[in-house]
């Protein structure tokens, strides 16, 4: 294949954290492909559109027969190297043939947020998947950056970690609709996170020795 798969992040959500690289990509684009939100909100008339479902089958024939007339561009939030279609697109097109325009991810944003370094954070994801137990052992100083869902939720984690040997007032920060206008940060501890209500979809930010009073 002489024409790239163009992947490109679109960031956490709001267009504010678009890269203007990325931006230039997917307006330049014949084919677009991206989830349904993504192709509302950037899409235009004249582009010939696929939207990302849970049919994988669908986007994937999509590029394999668009690629031979021109550049096709996938639209991924967040950063395509973080939990993303690059996994599959790897797996199914040679990589040489796929560009990656990196962007914000959700993870690096909540973070930010609350002015953490994460350069030692132990990052892991239950987003329809559960990590290792043993990468969720307590240690002393450790940091666990946690992308979320519905059934593994701020409730469920949390009761989950103080079963991992985390002490009950370790602190946790949970991050909802991030850069969006109904952002919501708040911090507490695991002992209280476990007993309330769960925040689905979210990201946690769990420390060791950051405790709350």
């Amino acid at each position: 294949m002489q024409k790239k798969i163009i992947v490109a992040g679109i960031g956490p959500g709001s267009k504010d954290y678009i890269t203007p690289l990325a931006l230039k990509k997917i307006r330049a684009a014949k084919f677009l492909v991206g989830g349904r939100r993504a192709l509302e909100e950037f899409s235009a008339p004249n582009q010939i559109t696929c939207a990302i479902t849970r049919d994988l089958d669908a986007p994937i024939n999509f590029i394999r027969e668009k690629i031979l007339l021109g550049e096709v561009v996938v639209m991924v939030s967040g950063d395509p190297g973080y939990y993303s279609l690059l996994d599959l697109l790897r797996k199914k097109f040679p990589p040489e043939s796929i560009e990656v325009i990196p962007s914000i991810s959700a993870m690096q944003l909540a973070f930010a947020k609350i002015s953490l370094p994460w350069h030692e954070a132990t990052l892991l994801s239950f987003h329809g998947r559960q990590p290792a137990r043993e990468s969720l052992q307590f240690s002393a100083g450790k940091i666990l950056g946690l992308l979320t869902d519905a059934e593994f939720n701020s409730a469920t984690i949390s009761e989950l970690l103080l079963d991992c040997g985390w002490d009950k007032n370790s602190s946790v920060t949970i991050c909802s609709r991030l850069s969006y206008p109904d952002e919501k940060i708040f911090t507490t501890t695991l002992a209280a996170a476990a007993q309330s209500l769960p925040v689905k979809h979210c990201i946690l930010i769990v420390s060791s020795y950051n405790h709350v009073a």
